[in-house]
């Protein structure tokens, strides 16, 4: 049963976002629906420091890696864990907005990350800066009903990937490193999660071309 309920909980949303962008939909059926992050950073980094860890854990781990090696993934990062998202600016005349994503991921005991973060913060969380996602407000919508949608969990993020490499920094709190995986984000999706509406997308070659 727990099964049908994460197929279904994946396949959903695809279905409901099908049209939304022709782009977004050409992606993430190319990719691979990931159903677990934590599952999958935990074989990706290997890092085979427990007790009990064999000695082959160092090799599944690289044969693991050896596996999604320029291989795209797709993830529904849901709106009651969606922590690394926040409002921008949001102007009321248009209705213009800007909604943050901070590209790090937590799971379990490891993250992912856009990219290789050169520190730490002060709680050990990866310092990246966010990405922009830019969208409209529909008709009669106020600043009061932009920021409820954050206050109120109500935005679910979609995420397109590839894996790179693995990364370590020391911790601040504790001893020992800090480990993740780096990637490059290809692609963002945000929702309303109670209606499925988008509220803005992200492309990583748009983002580069704006910046040339």
């Amino acid at each position: 049963m727990n099964r049908f309920i994460l197929a279904v909980a994946l396949l959903l949303p695809s279905l409901v976002l099908a049209d939304a962008d022709p782009r977004f939909a050409r992606l993430r059926d190319q990719a691979e629906p990931l159903g677990s992050l934590s599952a999958f950073l935990d074989k990706y980094v290997g890092e085979c420091s427990g007790l009990f860890a064999g000695l082959g854990c160092r090799d599944a781990a690289e044969t693991f890696r050896k596996q999604y090696e320029g291989k795209r993934l797709y993830m529904i990062v849901g709106e009651n864990v969606a922590t690394m998202v926040r409002p921008g600016p949001y102007q009321p005349g248009s209705g213009n907005y800007v909604i943050e994503v901070t590209p790090s991921f937590p799971g379990g005991a490891y993250v992912l990350t856009q990219g290789t973060p050169a520190q730490l913060a002060a709680d050990d969380k990866p310092l990246l800066p966010p990405l922009r996602v830019t969208g409209s407000t529909p008709p009669g919508w106020n600043a009061t009903d932009f920021m409820r949608l954050f206050s109120s969990r109500q935005v679910r993020l979609q995420v397109i990937f590839a894996p790179q490499t693995i990364w370590g920094l020391e911790r601040k709190q504790g001893s020992g490193k800090q480990y993740g995986v780096s990637a490059r984000v290809e692609a963002l999706l945000l929702t309303n999660a109670r209606t499925g509406e988008p509220l803005g997308l992200w492309f990583a070659d748009e983002a580069k071309a704006k910046k040339k």
